[in-house]
């Protein structure tokens, strides 16, 4: 087994899943829930967890994306696309989030993993290597220039990126993070990005490099893999490849005092997207 599978497994790990909450579940609530569990996590006080999450129709915005000289134009332009805007509480510039893209997030204590940063990238790495094993070994983990999101950890098959590789660390917890387009036009997302940039920043000088994002350089599983698969049929394949992992797999929500500590950090992500709320609004 991958060195960096072996370091995910674990005598217990608890398995939240968000991937079918539906279009009331917000992209918010999402980025709460993950500053919890690194946090309680990071202190011992919870169990290693992994989440899956899926949203509808949302643009989730990095904070150098807030700085954008047209930033208004720019939010309109995605509320007139069908998208809502949000700005999550870490760095990295905007994604997109729909029915077609799976959101994994592996949470594990740093003293407990000894993990190097790139560590975490690697776990998440192996896992989607494990997962898809069957149908391809052509995964590769660099930067696509020309993406959405670029940066070292992108995946992509024969240079078109499907998904993309954060993390987060809080008090000790690390949460690692990927998006995974499953199914839909990879190029249709990255093109309803490219002409938010373009509005947002309309020829205007920058003090950050914003990506010039060339649309064909992004694809679905789906299109790369000339297979019809889904959401679903995905997360058959994370329990799969997580079983192997861990004798105990607990399906589980939030419990006890992690409840209260959510509801803080979910109105922090509210406050935080207050200006960009009000943009919608008008």
């Amino acid at each position: 087994m991958n060195q960096y599978l072996n370091r995910l497994q674990n005598d217990e790990i608890r398995f939240i899943d968000g991937s079918t909450l539906g279009p009331s579940f917000e992209a918010k609530q999402s980025f709460a829930l993950d500053d919890t569990l690194c946090t309680k996590i990071g202190r011992l006080e919870s169990p290693p967890t992994i989440r899956t999450w899926v949203h509808h129709n949302t643009i989730v915005l990095g904070i150098q994306d807030t700085r954008l000289p047209n930033l208004v134009n720019g939010v309109n332009y995605l509320n007139s696309q069908g998208y809502k805007a949000i700005v999550r509480n870490s760095g990295g510039l905007a994604v997109v989030l729909d029915e077609g893209v799976l959101n994994i997030s592996l949470i594990f204590p740093e003293a407990e993993h000894k993990l190097q940063i790139n560590d975490g990238y690697e776990m998440m790495y192996a896992l989607i290597q494990d997962m898809f094993k069957d149908l391809t070994d052509k995964i590769v983990a660099k930067e696509i220039v020309g993406s959405y999101c670029p940066g070292d950890f992108d995946l992509s098959i024969n240079g078109k990126k499907f998904a993309g590789i954060s993390q987060r660390r809080i008090r000790k917890g690390v949460a690692v993070q990927i998006y995974l387009c499953i199914n839909e036009s990879g190029s249709k997302r990255a093109s309803i990005v490219k002409d938010f940039y373009e509005i947002a920043i309309n020829n205007q000088e920058t003090s950050f490099n914003y990506p010039t994002i060339l649309p064909n350089t992004m694809a679905s599983l789906s299109e790369l893999l000339s297979a019809e698969i889904t959401v679903t049929d995905t997360m058959k394949r994370l329990l799969q490849s997580l079983i192997k992992l861990t004798p105990k797999l607990t399906p589980n929500s939030l419990f006890g005092d992690e409840i209260d500590l959510y509801n803080y950090h979910l109105q922090r992500m509210i406050d935080r997207n207050s200006e960009i709320s009000s943009m919608q609004e008008c």
